[in-house]
Formats: C-alpha cells, sequence, structure tokens
C-alpha cells in the first residue's frame, strides 16, 4: 500500500495493530517515516508511533531527531538528542551516532544557539566522530548560521579530507553574516584546488557577487555554470538573474531570463525586481502582465516589485490600485512591506499629508520603519515642524542608531544644532555610532570598499590627487558643493571638503584611475545617494565621457552623458 496521506498512514497503522506487526516490520517503518519527514506528515503522530514501542531501534530516533530539525521547532529535536544522551535507568535507548548528530547540530543552526552547538561540538570530540565529514560539515554549517565564522574556520582547517559541502558551508556561511568578499575569495580558492562546485555552491557565491557588485566575478561564475551544465536548474537561473540585476547589468539578467524553458515565480519575481530596481517601472508592470497572461501566480515577493516599480517611478494611483488587487484578484493579504511600499510611494514624492494618513488608517500596526520613512521625507521636502511632531507623539525609541541619525538630521535642518548635540552626546554613552557611508568598486576580479574620507587605501594618494583634478575640471563647468547636504555646524569651506571625500566620490576617482577611458564604472553604495553625489556623478559621466552606474540603498543610477536614469527622482 502506497502512502500519499495522513489518512493512509492512520489505516496502515490500524492494519499493523490488527496483525500485531513487530516494530521492525516494513508497514511500521513505512507508516512512521512518512509521518515523521513527508510534507504531507505529521510529526506528533511519529513521535506517537516511536512512544508507543518498546525498544525502537536507531532509525526511528534519528528520524525523530531529523524531523523535528526540519519542523517549526527544532528545540524539540535536541530534546530528543539529549534522551539518546543520557541513557536514563531502566531504559533501552540507542546511543546518538554519526547519523544523529548531523541533525542536531542543524538544528543548533536554526535556533543559532551558539552555546548549545558548542556543547555538541564537545561531545562530538569525545565520541570519537573527529574523522567523520558529514558531521564535521555540520559543525561548519552551524556555526556560520551562528556567526561564529572563526569557529567555522578553525573547523574548516582541522579538517583532513574537504569535500564540496565543507567549502560551500564555510562560504555561505560568510556571505550571510556580510563577508561577501571573503565569501568570493574562499570560492576562488576552492575552485584552485580542484573542487567542482555545485549548484548550492554557486547560488551562495552569486549571492556574494550580487552584494558587492562585482560583475567581473559573476560572470566567471556564470561561465562555470555552463561548463557544469547546471544553468537551466531554478535556483541557479534564478541566482544568475538577481546577481546580473544587482551588479547593474540588466541586459545580462535578461538573456538569462528568456533562457528559462519553464519560467517559475521566482524567475518572473527576480526579473521584475531588476527591472523595478533600475528604474524601468514600464517594463517592470509589462512583465508582471506577461507573467499573468502565463498562468504564473504572483506570490508576496512579486507584489512587492511590481509596488516598488510604482514608488520608483512616482505611479501614486497604480501603486494604490496593485496595493487593492492583492487581494482581491490575486487573494494575497497586503503585509508590511507592502504598505512601506505605499508610503514610501507617497512620501517621496511630497504627499506628507498622504502618507500620514495612509499609516494611521492601516488595518495591521505600523511598524517603526514606516515612521522613519515618513519622517525622513519630512527632512527632505523642509515640513520639519511636521517631522518634529511626530518624533513627540510618537515617543521614538532610542535604542535604535537609525532614529538617533534621523532625529539628530531632523534638528540639524531645523537649525537647531543645541539639540543636535544633546542627542549626539546620549548617543556617545550609549556606546552608539551612526555607519559610515561605503562604497563599493570592483576592478580585475577584486572588490575595492571606501569609507567617506578614507586615506587607508593603498593608493589613498593617487587618488586624492584625482579628486582634486575632478573637482577643478567639474568647478569650470559650473558646478558647487551643495553644502546644505552637510548636516554639521561647521563653515562652508569644510563642508565643501568633506562632500568631496564621500565615499562614492573616493569610488569613482579610483575607477577613472584603474579602468579603460570609456569602460563602465560600477558602483555600489549603502546609503541613499546625497543630491551632491548625484549632481557629480552626471556632471563626471559628460566631462570624462563614462557611463556610471551606482546603485545605492533605494536604487539604481545610470548616469550618461550627464543626465540619470532616476529622472532626478529618488
Amino acid at each position: 500500500m502506497e502512502v500519499t496521506t495522513m489518512a493512509q498512514a492512520m489505516q496502515l497503522h490500524a492494519q499493523a495493530l490488527k496483525l500485531g506487526s513487530e516494530p521492525h516490520h516494513q508497514n511500521y517503518t513505512k507508516l512512521f517515516t512518512f509521518s515523521a519527514l513527508s510534507p504531507s506528515g505529521d510529526p506528533n503522530y511519529a513521535r506517537l508511533i516511536l512512544s508507543s514501542l518498546r525498544t525502537p531501534n536507531s532509525y526511528y530516533w534519528n528520524t525523530m531527531v531529523r524531523s523535528y530539525c526540519d519542523s517549526s521547532d527544532p528545540f524539540q529535536s535536541i530534546s530528543l538528542f539529549l534522551a539518546m544522551h543520557l541513557q536514563e535507568p531502566h531504559r533501552t535507548v540507542p546511543k546518538p551516532d554519526n547519523f544523529t548528530y548531523p541533525f542536531v547540530l542543524k538544528a543548533c543552526g536554526k535556533l543559532k544557539d551558539a552555546q548549545i552547538g558548542k556543547q555538541v561540538h564537545g561531545l562530538v570530540l569525545k565520541v570519537g566522530f573527529r574523522c567523520d565529514k558529514y558531521v564535521w560539515n555540520s559543525l561548519i554549517h552551524l556555526y556560520g548560521k551562528c556567526g561564529v565564522l572563526g569557529d567555522a574556520r578553525k573547523v574548516f582547517d582541522e579538517m583532513s579530507e574537504r569535500d564540496v559541502v565543507s567549502w560551500t558551508s564555510l562560504i555561505d556561511g560568510f556571505v550571510d553574516n556580510g563577508m561577501c568578499v571573503e565569501g568570493i575569495g574562499l570560492f576562488s580558492e576552492m575552485v584552485e584546488s580542484g573542487i567542482v562546485p555545485n549548484d548550492a555552491t554557486v547560488v551562495a557565491v552569486l549571492r556574494a557577487c550580487a552584494e558587492t557588485g562585482a560583475l567581473e566575478m559573476g560572470r566567471r561564475v556564470h561561465g562555470i555554470v555552463e561548463e557544469l551544465g547546471i544553468g537551466e536548474r531554478v535556483n541557479v537561473s534564478t541566482g544568475l538573474i538577481d546577481m546580473y540585476c544587482k551588479c547593474g547589468s540588466i541586459d545580462s539578467a535578461r538573456e538569462v531570463f528568456d533562457m528559462i524553458v519553464d519560467k517559475d515565480v521566482c524567475s518572473w519575481t527576480a526579473m521584475i525586481h531588476g527591472l523595478a530596481n533600475h528604474g524601468m517601472s514600464r517594463e517592470a508592470v509589462r512583465f508582471f502582465d506577461e507573467m499573468v497572461n502565463a498562468g504564473v501566480n504572483p506570490d508576496e515577493r512579486t507584489m512587492t516589485a511590481v509596488l516598488a516599480a510604482c514608488r520608483n517611478a512616482g505611479w501614486t494611483t497604480e501603486g494604490c490600485l496593485y496595493l487593492k488587487e492583492m487581494r482581491k484578484r490575486y487573494g494575497i493579504r497586503p503585509n508590511l512591506q507592502h504598505y512601506g511600499c505605499i508610503v514610501d510611494l507617497f512620501a517621496r514624492s511630497g504627499q506628507l499629508e498622504e502618507a500620514e494618513d495612509f499609516i494611521r488608517k492601516m488595518p495591521i500596526m505600523p511598524d517603526a520603519v514606516l515612521w522613519r520613512t515618513l519622517i525622513w521625507a519630512c527632512q527632505f521636502h523642509g515640513d520639519c515642524n511636521r517631522a518634529e511632531r511626530l518624533i513627540k507623539e510618537l515617543n521614538i525609541d532610542f535604542d535604535d542608531i537609525s532614529n538617533f541619525v534621523l532625529i539628530s538630521n531632523i534638528y540639524a535642518s531645523s537649525g537647531k544644532w543645541h539639540d543636535k548635540a544633546v542627542l549626539r552626546e546620549t548617543m556617545s554613552k550609549q556606546g552608539l555610532s551612526k555607519p559610515p557611508g561605503s562604497s563599493k568598486i570592483e576592478v580585475d576580479c577584486r572588490v575595492h570598499e571606501f569609507i567617506a574620507g578614507d586615506s587607508n587605501h593603498i593608493e589613498a594618494h593617487d587618488i586624492f590627487k584625482k579628486l582634486e583634478e575632478i573637482d577643478e575640471r567639474l568647478r569650470e563647468e559650473g558646478y558647487k558643493p551643495e553644502v546644505s547636504e552637510v548636516l554639521l555646524e561647521i563653515d562652508d569651506e569644510e563642508k565643501a571638503f568633506q562632500l568631496l571625500h564621500h565615499s562614492e566620490k573616493l569610488a569613482v576617482a579610483f575607477g577613472l584611475i584603474k579602468t579603460k577611458p570609456g569602460s563602465e564604472i560600477r558602483i555600489v553604495k549603502n546609503l541613499r545617494s546625497c543630491g551632491d553625489c548625484h549632481t557629480f556623478m552626471k556632471l563626471v559621466s559628460r566631462i570624462y565621457g563614462r557611463e556610471i552606474v551606482v546603485r545605492d540603498r533605494i536604487r539604481f543610477h545610470h548616469f550618461r552623458n550627464g543626465d540619470c536614469s532616476c529622472g532626478d527622482y529618488w
């Protein structure tokens, strides 16, 4: 009897009981395995079966540990492991073996509990699994998930034999914890050592390339994908689309997309999101319509992408219409991210009253991010009275550095330097500091990162010299630094100096030095571009005859011949 539903599993159980089958009988094993591991199964029913058996062998226990590990309550996996390990008197419970430990370590990783994980690590050493590759790979995965990368690397280095899973687990850990440059470096080491990557490795390194804007490296990975013949796998093709979109090469993303035979919702969504972030809102909406006409139903992420397209184009009417259609036409309940797109849409377009009214009438509780979006827009559009009213009314939580920075900027915009100074002193006492603006640029497959005023780069002298040259040429063309962007109580000359040394300007100067005349310069920035940098990039693109692609926290900017793809709306 083939088991495909829990009703059939219970019927099989009834037959086994009626026949008096022993626990090792194939019917028992079949129904237990289905209950524990099948997506249509029921782990609680499997646990009842386990509890009813007199002497369940290690297969039953390990399967149950695995079942809980993959469930929404992975702590139960650890509890079962402890029951196996403690060996209570008068109980014949099998000891944990090399099949038990990987699932327990995975459960610790899901819980992000490094302390329990380290205790299990100690037991691994004690019982003699030092040479078991699968257990050791699980330790790397655990420490990566918990962000303890030093321990992950230590385990990796101590392995006598490493396979593709070992390398992939370590790369994944670095990428998950924001150390993407290091992840890319590990991938290069892996390939040079002769280990053939699999689709999981490729997806991990593509995420790293996407995050850092490492297009050249991404293209190399794409070449490896073609050599391995794994480009048709959904996770790989979607990863390639996402990488090309986030690295600023929307045409390459489209080529990958067009090659996919059976496009699923993930492929469509990645492409729609990429088009939206590049300011190609009409194309994004057209792709959405094509997706629906092809019979592919959108999900929550797809609707976020469509709303982002409306936001980036300033289409308030269309955005609100898509929000209404989500539930009515597609049966998708809007979440905070969807509502946030509409708030941002109103806020960026200067409709501050509408944005505030929308937040207050939302059917779900707004979070701090939504209110921050509105308060930032108040500062941007010069409505500091509304911003200060909201700050007082909302009783902003001062444990969040983002709130400190936002309110500090509001005070500066209003000329309330004393209030700003008091706030900054409070920040200092609490040990909080504003994350610096940083920009990354890839040259010859190596990612270089700059922070504002950075003088640590090995070629800093040449970069500063190039910046002075650029500044001089731009001023000859009528460029004047927008000193109002600097919210500090200093003179205009000092403000202009600070503006000139913003991270993306250091990156573009480095790019002009290191890349061929006429070639593109691609920069990834961690913050929203300021108005002065935006003007600066437009002029550089015209005067130096370069296309400059900047990805900031909000969207892409393609600077060509003195114009920007965003139409100065971002």
